[in-house]
């Protein structure tokens, strides 16, 4: 597995990473059909910025040597749940019941399948892990 190296620094603050967009069923498809036919694993994350967690696990995400990892096999989609009032309809597109709770992060297989619903409550608490966990677990999920 790859490492985290001195170029890997987290800012202070971690910068807001949803925009508040409203995303319909057929933009989410897309997104996953599109990244497939260019042979990047769809990565979904459901998110807010007033969450913590979600705001870590983005930032994390935006490291040197994750962010190239990701971009090599990955297109990812951050999705705004607002107050849980915005997009919550997509998540039973994902194979989970539409809940609070987030980050929710999402990673689909070639055949368009979530492959890590078991382990989907894990991101939840994002903050209580090490930089190098959250990429060492984006490994994993992204080997299968």
């Amino acid at each position: 597995m790859a490492l985290l190296d001195q170029n890997d620094c987290l800012p202070e603050t971690p910068p807001d990473s949803f925009n508040g967009q409203e995303l319909s069923e057929t933009d989410l498809h897309n997104f996953i059909t599109d990244s497939l036919n260019k042979g990047k694993q769809p990565l979904i994350i459901f998110g807010a910025n007033w969450c913590p967690d979600a705001l870590f696990l983005s930032a994390v995400m935006e490291l040197p040597s994750i962010k190239g990892f990701l971009d090599k096999h990955c297109s990812l989609c951050k999705i705004d749940v607002g107050r849980y009032d915005l997009n919550m309809e997509l998540m039973p597109l994902m194979g989970i019941p539409s809940q609070e709770g987030i980050p929710r992060l999402f990673v689909i297989d070639s055949e368009g399948t979530t492959i890590n619903l078991s382990s989907n409550d894990h991101w939840r608490s994002a903050r209580s892990m090490t930089p190098q966990k959250i990429f060492d677990d984006l490994q994993a999920l992204l080997a299968r």
